[in-house]
């Protein structure tokens, strides 16, 4: 299902190499127009690098999950796999300098609870914004203003596969077909925090979900001094597929290293960032004629519960372990 899907044939990539091309074109494409408006030069300090786009991403995208983790009622995880892949995908051709973040990420999360039907309505979504009434009927006029652009900047690809399904799978064919491992359920709560930590890096943009949940289950064992290679060999049938085996273990030292050297920027970073991020949406460099869809939506509290402090600390705790 997964290799005939939109996913496999338009949005799996063969390397962080063309992830990366494909940021630093979105990037140059905004540049040409925002020049071509006489407002900016090239060269001009007010345009964000693409490595500084990058990481305005990766902190929205952790906003993002902590507003579907404090979501009411209880966000499924294949809904916030959803949002967080919506998000990762229109970010590989847009800019942030034309398209604010915070308002994107509202919207992948609206469209991601339509797509995989999970029923709460406008209200009750917007409900979730730490916001007063009329701050929060804006939010909504936002979301449903930027909701067709979102779809159309996603050529329509609406269906995510994410690994929660095929890792269940797993762990249904471990406590079938696998008596070696006893009680295959002790690797549930660290391989899902292997599942929570490569979520936040590019992995689901390299590689198939059914690669992404059995790297989780290994690194589960393997952290649990539980040796498994049996179960790739006999049990999958890798051990006369020398060529598949060696694929596999070379996609999941790949992922690993995706964890290993991903991080969160700082918070100083961020500030700094977003100030820039601020002024090139001030001075309307974008193409867009709509003030609303221009800024986005203006308060950058209203993601999560929490105050400055606790995101402060947040930020400063080791990645995986965020309470």
């Amino acid at each position: 299902m997964y290799h005939s899907s939109t996913q496999c044939r338009h949005w799996t990539f063969r390397g962080e190499e063309e992830l990366a091309r494909c940021r630093a074109d979105a990037n140059r494409k905004f540049r040409g127009k925002a020049v071509a408006s006489g407002k900016v030069q090239q060269t001009d300090a007010i345009l964000l690098e693409p490595h500084e786009e990058l990481a305005i991403c990766k902190y929205y995208e952790k906003r993002l999950l902590d507003f579907c983790a404090v979501f009411k009622p209880a966000m499924p995880r294949s809904v916030v796999g959803t949002a967080c892949m919506y998000f990762k995908r229109f970010y590989l051709n847009n800019s942030v300098m034309e398209y604010h973040p915070r308002i994107i990420m509202l919207t992948c999360a609206f469209l991601a609870c339509k797509v995989d039907e999970f029923n709460v309505s406008s209200a009750q979504f917007v409900g979730n914004l730490r916001e007063s009434p009329l701050g929060q009927e804006k939010a909504l006029e936002q979301i449903l203003e930027y909701e067709l652009l979102l779809i159309q900047q996603l050529n329509f690809h609406l269906i995510v596969h994410n690994p929660y399904r095929p890792f269940e799978g797993f762990l249904i064919d471990l406590k079938t077909r696998y008596p070696m491992l006893e009680n295959p359920e002790v690797l549930r709560k660290t391989a899902d925090d292997f599942l929570n930590r490569v979520a936040l890096t590019d992995a689901y943009l390299l590689f198939t979900p059914s690669q992404i949940a059995l790297t989780a289950i290994l690194s589960s064992g393997s952290r649990a001094g539980i040796n498994m290679e049996s179960y790739l060999s006999e049990s999958l049938m890798l051990k006369e597929n020398r060529t598949s085996l060696a694929k596999l273990l070379d996609s999941m030292k790949c992922m690993k290293n995706l964890i290993k050297k991903y991080e969160l920027p700082r918070p100083e970073e961020v500030a700094a960032l977003k100030q820039k991020l601020e002024k090139c949406h001030s001075l309307e460099l974008s193409l867009n004629t709509n003030p609303k869809k221009r800024k986005g939506y203006e308060d950058d509290e209203y993601v999560t519960k929490k105050s400055k402090i606790d995101e402060a600390l947040l930020f400063s705790l080791p990645l995986g372990r965020v309470d």
